[in-house]
């Protein structure tokens, strides 16, 4: 089982390769700046901060170290998933964690406007949300569940082919 700064040097040494590979064939490529910045960075979230091991996080796990003191937050994630079950599949593994996240973040919100509203505060910025384009959407997507795939992948947990396969008859 290789540790946490083993994944990191794997999915790093994968990003400067690829890098590489674009700096070479850049011109016939034309990746427009913001796709590869949304890839680069969610690619970079999902080694360093959301990662499989997070299943782990009651114990000190290097991705839960990095969240600071708002590393408790992925305890109850532990709780919820075993090591090495569902979270450490390659579709609903990575999707898990960025539901547990946003549900944190709903909460967490959720609370912050309740505490505003009891002491009488007013929200000093009035939050507007557009979303991003879609092909940043899912560059974004894409890196980080390439990321995740590396992580199993490193962890010698192959995608199953057998079974995607017997679905589409």
């Amino acid at each position: 089982m290789p540790s946490g700064r083993v994944h990191e040097a794997i999915n790093l040494s994968v990003l400067g390769l690829a890098a590489g590979v674009y700096w070479l064939y850049r011109e016939t490529l034309a990746i427009p700046e913001p796709i590869a910045v949304a890839f680069v960075g969610s690619y970079l979230v999902g080694t360093f901060l959301i990662t499989p091991d997070l299943d782990l996080a009651e114990r000190q796990v290097r991705s839960k170290r990095r969240w600071g003191w708002l590393g408790w937050l992925w305890v109850p994630y532990g709780w919820l998933f075993t090591h090495r079950g569902l979270s450490h599949t390659w579709l609903v593994g990575p999707l898990t964690r960025l539901l547990y996240l946003g549900g944190v973040g709903l909460v967490l919100g959720w609370l912050g406007l309740v505490l505003v509203r009891y002491l009488g505060l007013h929200p000093v910025l009035e939050a507007r949300f557009s979303p991003p384009p879609p092909e940043v959407v899912w560059a974004l997507v894409l890196g980080y569940y390439v990321s995740q795939w590396l992580h199993l992948l490193a962890d010698g947990i192959w995608p199953d082919v057998r079974s995607l396969r017997s679905r589409r008859r």
